[in-house]
């Protein structure tokens, strides 16, 4: 399986053997390596994940067992199917006693995201506990695990989390974006504004950096501050959600206010 972590962070699902029917009209799949065709699956369920699944399906039943499984899940995340990805992740971090320890904190944080995507944060942190045993000091999966606890209102314990990840990655910028925002939901703004200007130094004009520093300096009373960040935003990602936010913001403010400066 590819260690690579996608980067928008939205998980590569994999689905355990067994799930799927034959399909008896269907072209016997030539030999290749596993990993080429892997590697092709993979690549198809990024552009067409049905044709990927019809593929993928395929092959499992002619013995591709756990890249087969990888590919097949993949094409079903892609079709939106997440609570059946997240257990497939779980069924192959707990079935196979070949995955080596890293690969299976893999696993559980790609179930993590998947429960994640799926609305269900409680499943989410129990499987990013579970590969953070398997890998205590992976920052990635601290930032995963700290994004579950986020969504279920705990943020101290998000805060935790992320404070561990700055002392093992301190150059990763959605480190501070993210504690920022948890700062932010317990009121403490001047440590929220200290940490949204740090992810603003590691990642210049990044949008959600902006849009969460207007969030900040909104609550802050710096007004004129946050119309200005909210105008960056819609200025610097132009039919985004983050340009949606900020210029129903700047609607809020009203006709005058939301004027453009000079």
């Amino acid at each position: 399986m590819s260690r690579n972590r996608p980067a928008n962070r939205v998980v590569r699902a994999l689905v355990a053997a067994g799930l799927w029917s034959a399909c008896a009209a269907a072209p016997v799949l030539a030999a290749s390596d596993p990993v080429t065709e892997h590697d092709q699956c993979v690549r198809e369920a990024e552009t067409d994940p049905q044709s990927a699944l019809a593929r993928a399906r395929l092959w499992s039943n002619q013995g591709g067992g756990f890249e087969a499984d990888h590919c097949a899940a993949m094409a079903l995340f892609g079709l939106r199917q997440y609570r059946e990805a997240a257990a497939g992740f779980e069924r192959l971090a707990q079935g196979s006693t070949t995955v080596a320890p890293a690969d299976r904190a893999r696993l559980y944080d790609q179930a993590g995201q998947a429960w994640l995507v799926a609305d269900d944060a409680t499943q989410a942190k129990a499987d990013f506990d579970s590969a953070l045993r398997f890998a205590p000091g992976d920052a990635d999966l601290m930032i995963d695990r700290a994004e579950a606890l986020a969504a279920l209102r705990d943020y101290w314990n998000a805060i935790d989390d992320l404070n561990r990840a700055s002392d093992v990655a301190p150059q990763k910028p959605e480190i501070y974006l993210y504690r920022a925002a948890a700062y932010r939901a317990v009121d403490a703004l001047a440590l929220a504004r200290e940490d949204i200007d740090r992810n603003l130094k590691l990642a210049p004009n990044n949008p959600v950096g902006l849009l969460e520093r207007a969030n900040i300096r909104r609550l802050a009373g710096d007004v004129p501050g946050a119309k200005q960040d909210w105008q960056s935003v819609a200025r610097l990602a132009p039919g985004t959600p983050e340009a949606a936010a900020a210029k129903a913001n700047l609607d809020r403010l009203g006709p005058t206010r939301n004027a453009a400066p000079p």
